[in-house]
């Protein structure tokens, strides 16, 4: 009796999981018919090296030294060399006629770009249009009736959603991988432009190369472009981010009429609403945007926006995160007058804002008060959600084109010291530069992800 029980058991749980396995998805005809239209690419871009085994190290005199004890001829000594550079990554065809998006970081600066396909056809690229800010890349070969993918629509993708992905990680080329959709209208604060971008997260296994390529729904329509990964290992750790594709088309349309995107802007420096904040403003839920600076001569100052203001909606659009701020901003077209509620003493306002153009250079963008020669915007962790143990100031915000971002510091950054002097906030910050020398180079010591790092900072440049 026992013995049939175990049989009966056995049979139940069998049954049990073929009926599971049926309500799992099936992939393989995805996969079979969406593959042709992805792509492998290869870009290769020539950067200077030093050799350390070049004469002069700026000194005259060991050239002197060679010449005489080596018989080398000064001439011969080269000072500089080349070496190219060879980066992989993925991407898919749109048009039959050759057209292709792609990853910018993936043809950024790039000598020469090769395309392949899954036929192992070559062929050389030509870059129509990048945008940088939303790593979007607009590239052409010269070929006909080519394999097209379906492109639909990322706006009525929703969070648990089956989606799938095909790139070429490791160059392992035309790899399938899937996963769910994790949150929708992810900022990723990495101190790049990317904060204008609503990610789409997900779950799906994303590595080196994979960079670039396709995500889709189960309908095997393309709804993203799978750009980032969040990991402390330098491979997949369970968190990828992809560009949403009705993004990436407009785009995409901006890039064909235009040959840039254009983007709203407002002017101003936001942070958290915490909820220590709420209680201090009479606030019954910590949501907005709080305006912690205002660029002179902005849209914001224009439209008679202040500081310590909170920003609940705009354009109709809720701001329950500072960071839907940016990208709601962003998706505006310049020169569009639309409503804002704000907080201010207490009580709801609306005020009627004229949205500007994001600047084309950056640096524009941080054209205030606080300005400092590390085109550095930073705050007090007090008054930000950052969650660390680590004593210092927040990065809020770095200029690309900056001293400090080029040394690598990006927003989400702690410093915690400066020229050798430990910082514990923004007064101390701003006091030890008041009393750097410009004229020679200083450390800077960052924490990141709760690991620190000390850096060296170039004044002169």
């Amino acid at each position: 009796m026992l013995e049939y029980k175990r049989i009966l058991f056995a049979a139940i749980f069998v049954v049990t999981g073929l009926l599971h396995a049926k309500d799992l998805p099936n992939f393989t005809d995805l996969a079979e018919d969406s593959s042709p239209a992805v792509v492998n690419i290869t870009s290769m871009k020539t950067v200077n090296n030093r050799n350390p085994f070049s004469g002069g190290f700026g000194d005259p005199r060991y050239d002197e030294f060679l010449e005489r004890f080596f018989g080398q001829p000064r001439s011969s000594v080269p000072r500089e060399n080349t070496r190219p550079v060879v980066s992989t990554g993925s991407g898919f065809i749109i048009s039959n006629d050759g057209y292709l998006l792609t990853n910018n970081h993936v043809v950024e600066g790039a000598n020469e770009i090769t395309v392949s396909l899954g036929d192992r056809r070559e062929f050389k690229a030509e870059v129509i249009g990048a945008d940088e800010r939303s790593d979007v890349a607009l590239l052409k070969i010269e070929a006909k009736n080519l394999p097209t993918l379906k492109i639909g629509s990322s706006k009525e993708l929703k969070v648990g959603e089956w989606v799938v992905a095909i790139g070429s990680p490791f160059q392992l080329r035309f790899s399938v991988t899937s996963g769910i959709v994790s949150a929708k209208g992810r900022s990723i604060p990495n101190g790049s432009d990317s904060t204008y971008v609503p990610f789409l997260q997900t779950d799906v296994a994303i590595n080196p190369g994979n960079s670039g390529g396709p995500l889709f729904n189960l309908e095997g329509e393309v709804i993203g472009i799978n750009s980032q990964i969040y990991t402390r290992s330098g491979g997949y750790m369970g968190v990828s981010f992809a560009i949403p594709i009705d993004y990436a088309m407009d785009v995409v349309d901006q890039l064909k009429e235009k040959g840039y995107v254009a983007r709203g802007w407002l002017g101003v420096s936001i942070q958290e609403v915490t909820s220590e904040l709420a209680e201090a403003l009479d606030m019954e839920v910590p949501k907005g945007a709080l305006i912690s600076q205002i660029i002179e001569d902005s849209p914001a100052e224009k439209s008679g926006l202040k500081e310590e203001d909170v920003i609940l909606f705009f354009d109709g659009e809720e701001i329950f995160y500072s960071s839907d701020l940016p990208l709601t901003v962003g998706a505006i077209k310049p020169d569009s007058r639309v409503n804002a509620m704000i907080l201010r003493d207490g009580k709801n306002k609306t005020i009627s804002v004229k949205v500007g153009e994001l600047p084309k250079d950056p640096s524009i963008a941080f054209n205030n008060k606080n300005e400092n020669i590390l085109g550095l915007l930073v705050e007090n962790q007090s008054n930000s959600s950052n969650e660390t143990t680590i004593s210092g100031v927040l990065v809020t915000g770095a200029d690309p084109d900056g001293v400090a971002y080029s040394s690598g510091i990006r927003q989400g950054d702690i410093i915690y010291s400066l020229g050798r002097t430990r910082i514990s906030n923004v007064e101390e910050f701003k006091k030890i530069l008041k009393s750097i020398n410009t004229e020679r180079n200083i450390t800077i010591g960052i924490a990141r992800n709760g690991i620190k790092r000390i850096l060296s900072l170039n004044l002169s440049k």
